[in-house]
């Protein structure tokens, strides 16, 4: 998957094109939502030079990366009519269920790694199926 990782922190905003390999892509637009996929990386350079992102703003418990991330949910969302999310909603809506399911893989490639296993494909029959 390529792109830019927008970040905040102590440093202020940063953007990374790599060293972010290991991280979760969570889909926050629906993909039949092509005007504002056009829109999205115009809108995100915008947001991240606003006065709310410079470095002295930052604060660790609540003025981070998270609420980087939250406000410019909501600040998209108001755009289209929405209401905004809370840390609570958003976590429950897009970031729990992303990262339960990638802790089962994880727990499934550790499980793996430590037995001997074979994969063997299935008969073409079989795939039909």
């Amino acid at each position: 998957f390529a792109g830019v990782v927008y970040n905040y922190d102590q440093e202020g905003v940063h953007r990374a094109g790599s060293g972010w390999e290991q991280s979760i892509s969570i889909p926050l637009v629906q993909p039949d939502m092509w005007e504002l996929l056009q829109q999205w990386d115009n809108l995100l350079e915008e947001f991240s030079l606003e006065e709310a992102w410079l470095p002295h703003r930052y604060e660790e418990q609540q003025h981070n990366c998270f609420t980087f991330a939250l406000a410019f949910v909501n600040r998209v969302r108001q755009a289209r009519g929405r209401q905004p999310l809370s840390k609570a909603q958003f976590t429950q809506s897009f970031l729990l269920p992303h990262t339960t399911e990638a802790s089962r893989y994880l727990s499934l490639l550790q499980q793996l790694a430590h037995r001997d296993f074979y994969i063997v494909p299935l008969a073409e029959q079989e795939q039909e199926q």
